[in-house]
């Protein structure tokens, strides 16, 4: 080759790895960066084939012509496939990290390749594989040193009360309402979002929770079995939370006993000093355990909000959701614990704020919208669904992917509760779009793979009067 030919093949090498690079590194985030599960879990494993197996295919079958292959069609095609992401990647120290490693090896590759004219064709997969390898080494380093860190300062507050709360469903819900009603009393500081992993939680120590605060409120996730068990012997929480258990990620788990024997790993905490198990997950009496999810009564809950009581203790709050009540019962009885007396509980009660995008009430342009995109179980998304059965005005819409992760049967109970109720459904993406297709009797229905176009359609399709549901706004990729 002149140097010609070479300057393009060496440009154009750094630049494809780079590309394949990109696109790996995306779905590991979204996949909490195990490689497994994006190779065998992914919910598209369709966009593998076109956007790396076959433009790593063509790279090593089309010779010089390859860089036509790439500025026309792999570049333009990865740029729309990231365009339209609604969960695009998002440039943390640990992407940076992979990034640069790649890029480095790329050129060191490529240089040594060049200078000794050892090289036919510049490699692909081994800087991508070496520059993975490398990243897990570097990660693993980091998080030994980011976890001592954590246990350290965790150690200095020797005060600290912790409560951790797993569960399938209402993790979030629950903290953030102990960490509202407990604030009333204390200085409490709550995990933000749903920062619910091991990793996650001990940036989140590191960076974000004050020295001065009294109670550290934080939820614990899981997608396989051992990973509560982590964040509980890291933790050592006083006080925990198993919330309502049911199918949620029944792919990872395979069985109910599974899903319920991993959410009772947050018993093994060794400064366990009291447990509060929703009766879904078990009925064995222990002595440090509390059971909650039977001890509320006379529940009236419309778009106004909720009323109800806990044991003898009538309560009201503006947030929404029948089944929100069993979270709200838990916090009372911690409350409780924490020295809070009715008085107290029952203001705080009263003042707690909707939890962002779980049923979540907005007025706009005449039209009510329920926001409940982050409550992705069948129990939550059936009391959204009653909630607007009781709008008297208008259309009733709805705007989902139906229950991701969850079983078929699941998918069509929810879908005979929709035709019950809406007028007007839109489906987006393509997990359940087929089982839509073929169930759902609504007057108009649309399936629509495409989340970009989804406010042109719903300015087409609804008027003022109209009530909205949105509900479990899965990213695209799922």
């Amino acid at each position: 080759m002149d140097n010609i030919e070479i300057l393009v093949a060496f440009v154009t090498n750094v630049l494809f790895v780079t590309t394949l690079g990109w696109y790996l590194i995306t779905n590991l985030q979204w996949y909490d960066y195990k490689l497994s599960r994006v190779i065998f879990k992914h919910h598209k494993p369709l966009w593998h084939l076109f956007y790396f197996f076959i433009p790593f295919i063509a790279y090593h079958t089309t010779g010089q012509f390859f860089i036509i292959f790439y500025l026309f069609a792999v570049l333009p095609s990865i740029f729309i496939w990231h365009k339209k992401l609604d969960k695009k990647l998002v440039l943390t120290w640990r992407v940076k990290r992979f990034l640069i490693l790649l890029v480095s090896l790329t050129l060191f590759q490529d240089v040594l390749c060049t200078l000794k004219s050892a090289c036919a064709v510049y490699g692909v997969f081994m800087p991508l594989a070496v520059a993975y390898i490398g990243s897990f080494m570097i990660e693993k380093f980091l998080f030994a040193a980011y976890k001592k860190q954590a246990k350290q300062k965790l150690a200095s507050m020797k005060n600290l009360q912790i409560i951790a709360i797993t569960g399938s469903y209402g993790k979030t819900s629950i903290k953030n309402f102990i960490a509202e009603i407990l604030s009333k009393k204390y200085k409490v500081y709550a995990t933000p979002r749903s920062i619910n992993t091991i990793g996650g939680i001990i940036a989140d120590i590191n960076n974000s929770l004050p020295e001065d605060s009294e109670v550290y409120v934080c939820e614990a996730g899981a997608r396989e079995q051992g990973d509560i068990y982590a964040i509980s012997n890291f933790l050592k929480p006083q006080t925990v939370v198993v919330g309502k258990v049911g199918l949620a990620h029944i792919e990872y788990f395979k069985t109910i006993e599974n899903i319920i024997a991993t959410k009772l790993e947050i018993m093994q905490s060794p400064r366990l000093k009291k447990a509060y198990i929703h009766t879904s997950v078990t009925d064995e009496p222990h002595d440090k355990v509390t059971f909650f999810g039977n001890r509320v009564s006379d529940i009236d809950a419309d778009l106004s909000g909720t009323s109800f009581k806990v044991d003898n203790l009538e309560l009201h709050t503006s947030v929404l959701g029948a089944f929100q009540t069993m979270n709200i019962e838990v916090c009372v009885k911690i409350a409780e614990q924490f020295g809070l007396s009715d008085d107290e509980i029952k203001q705080a009660v009263k003042s707690l704020k909707p939890v962002e995008h779980r049923l979540q009430l907005i007025k706009a342009n005449g039209k009510t919208i329920l926001d409940d995109g982050y409550n992705g179980n069948i129990d939550g998304m059936l009391e959204g669904i009653r909630l607007c059965s009781l709008h008297e005005t208008g259309n009733k819409v709805m705007v989902t992917p139906g229950l991701i992760e969850s079983s078929d049967e699941l998918n069509i109970k929810l879908i005979n509760a929709i035709n019950e109720v809406f007028d007007i459904v839109i489906v987006t993406g393509t997990l359940n779009a087929a089982l839509f297709d073929k169930h759902l009797k609504v007057r108009q229905k649309t399936i629509l793979h495409d989340k970009s176009k989804i406010t042109d359609i719903l300015a087409s399709q609804t008027k003022s009067g109209d009530i909205i549901l949105f509900a479990n706004d899965a990213p695209n990729f799922i």
